[in-house]
């Protein structure tokens, strides 16, 4: 029996934000669309950017959506140079403690320098989509 000045624990004011987006030249959507997707039916809303996005623009709508997470979609093979400038340029805009991860074609080789450099989590082809929901909710905290 709980007394009348305790309230229950309330659930956060809005959906969790998530912004998703393609850096680099790679032209190839369809996982990005498939995860935005999937993030929206988990109760998520989601920004998605499109295609072509430079570290800037990224961070830039980071910052402009107040994102709570930013999701990356990466098959060009270019992770290792944009992903870390995606994550110094959120951290330029006071966007540090916004979580980051990642999706794509990523070398399990090349995770560990990624991690260092700041992206909290990897998802490679074939992840489970509740993994990544999960992932997402644990590491963002509810935010009014």
């Amino acid at each position: 029996m709980t007394s009348s000045t305790e309230q229950p624990p309330s659930a956060p004011s809005r959906p969790l934000r998530i912004l998703i987006a393609k850096p680099g030249l790679d032209g190839h959507d369809r996982g990005a669309k498939v995860i935005a997707r999937a993030l929206r039916d988990a109760g998520m809303e989601v920004i998605y950017t499109g295609l072509r996005q430079t570290p800037e623009m990224i961070a830039e709508a980071a910052l402009q959506e107040d994102v709570d997470a930013v999701g990356l979609s990466i098959l060009s093979g270019a992770h290792n140079v944009l992903l870390p400038r995606i994550v110094e340029a959120l951290r330029e805009r006071g966007l540090g403690d916004v979580p980051v991860f990642a999706g794509g074609i990523i070398p399990d080789e090349d995770i560990p320098a990624l991690q260092q450099a700041g992206v909290s989590g990897i998802f490679g082809p074939g992840s489970p989509i509740a993994d990544i929901v999960a992932f997402i909710r644990a590491h963002t905290p509810a935010r009014d």
